[in-house]
């Protein structure tokens, strides 16, 4: 039963990252009207659904980069292995919800957070709950950084930084290159770039976030001892994740797509196509090296880098500075609910703990969901005009609110 929660858990995950993260490929696109907002989604997901059988990589840095599978001298570990794995099993099932849970919450604020950082966080969080801290895989052999320190932390510092600039550099050349061109002309064959650009991050998207769900579902296997090779990843469960993520990118997201398309950058389809194809770069590079970081972190990079790019552009700072925070807490804070998790669920006796914790996600995620429609945000007003003075995610009447008292 643990396992049939753990792997349905997954794929809810897998899910919530596929409409947390649309706005990654295809926010710039749709604020500069290159792409239909419905046209967007629809296209992206065929992309990561794609994208999502190209590489394992980043599913066997999940597998094998957070919780210590063996003991030192690399016999499995006996703490993990109890009772058919019941404690993997456990640490897995908990760190998922952590990571279930900050990314409803992020969506609901329209706070472009790291799916990747919360699902980290999470595991993390509960494998300190059951091992202690010594129990989590921080820096790997200690010779490749192949833990969580390598392949997710300092990723996580660097990836938005290079982004940045490599989207600031992309961006003053491409306005330097066509300085003499008629602005008509530049325009309309740049929203026919930023239509590759954006399909080419929608690709590169499924190589890096549908996998970290693939990881999770292998580790469980392993928990139960179905699975022994932490090194290959099972058809069934690439196509499951591939099909989740898929599902959840073509519901949208369509929070987090209006404040990355139109509250961070005044943006333009030249500044678009120069953020889509840094992010693409920076993406599918991390994925062949194995690198599990966040494409939200990269999206919002490049996005910055395009208005240090342009001269006379309009970056809000106030926006950015709310996301660096999100971005700050996320792993701590989806540790602290997947540590909770964890003690509620093991000082429970029998399944009892697993349903407990399970129907909390349950109720919390019917609450969000439900507290979402009173300030809806949809395909029909994801464009509209962005006031600095309405907080992410607001409502269209809340900006209208706001502009006729401005």
């Amino acid at each position: 039963m643990l396992l049939i929660l753990v792997i349905g858990t997954a794929i809810a995950f897998d899910f919530t990252n596929g409409f947390h993260d649309t706005a990654n490929a295809m926010a710039t696109s749709i604020a500069t009207g290159a792409l239909k907002p419905k046209t967007a989604v629809a296209l992206s997901a065929i992309l990561n659904l794609v994208g999502a059988f190209l590489s394992v990589e980043v599913a066997l840095t999940v597998t094998n980069a957070v919780v210590k599978l063996q003991t030192s001298s690399g016999a499995p570990n006996p703490e993990l292995m109890v009772n058919n794995g019941h404690e993997l099993l456990m640490i897995v099932f908990c760190g998922l919800i952590g990571g279930i849970l900050w990314n409803l919450l992020t969506w609901l604020l329209g706070l472009p957070s790291s799916s990747s950082h919360a699902l980290f966080g999470g595991l993390i969080g509960s494998t300190a709950a059951a091992l202690g801290f010594a129990g989590v895989n921080w820096m790997g052999d200690g010779t490749k950084l192949d833990g969580v320190v390598g392949k997710v932390i300092l990723p996580a510092f660097a990836s938005p930084a290079v982004a940045a600039l490599v989207a600031t550099i992309g961006t003053w050349l491409v306005y330097r290159i066509t300085a003499g061109v008629a602005e008509r002309y530049a325009e309309g064959g740049f929203r026919w770039g930023q239509i590759g650009t954006a399909s080419l991050v929608s690709l590169a998207h499924g190589t890096n976030d549908a996998q970290k769900t693939m990881g999770v579902i292998t580790l469980g296997l392993i928990a139960y001892g179905v699975q022994t090779d932490t090194t290959t990843v099972p058809l069934w469960v690439k196509v499951a994740c591939a099909v989740a993520i898929a599902a959840g990118t073509y519901m949208g997201g369509w929070r987090i797509i209006r404040t990355l398309g139109k509250g961070l950058v005044e943006i333009s389809s030249p500044q678009g196509m120069a953020a889509e194809a840094s992010s693409a770069a920076v993406i599918l590079t991390s994925s062949h090296l194995g690198f599990a970081l966040s494409t939200t972190h990269v999206a919002t990079g490049s996005i910055l880098g395009t208005g240090l790019g342009r001269r006379g552009a309009e970056v809000r700072w106030g926006v950015a500075g709310r996301m660096a925070l999100a971005w700050l807490i996320t792993l701590p804070a989806a540790g602290i609910v997947g540590a909770l998790c964890f003690w509620l669920g093991d000082s429970i006796p029998g399944y009892g703990g697993p349903l407990v914790v399970f129907a909390i996600l349950l109720g919390l995620t019917g609450w969000m969901m439900a507290h979402s429609r009173k300030s809806a945000v949809h395909a029909g007003n994801v464009n509209d005009e962005w006031h600095s003075e309405v907080k992410p995610g607001a409502s269209v009447a809340d900006t209208e609110t706001v502009s006729t008292k401005a």
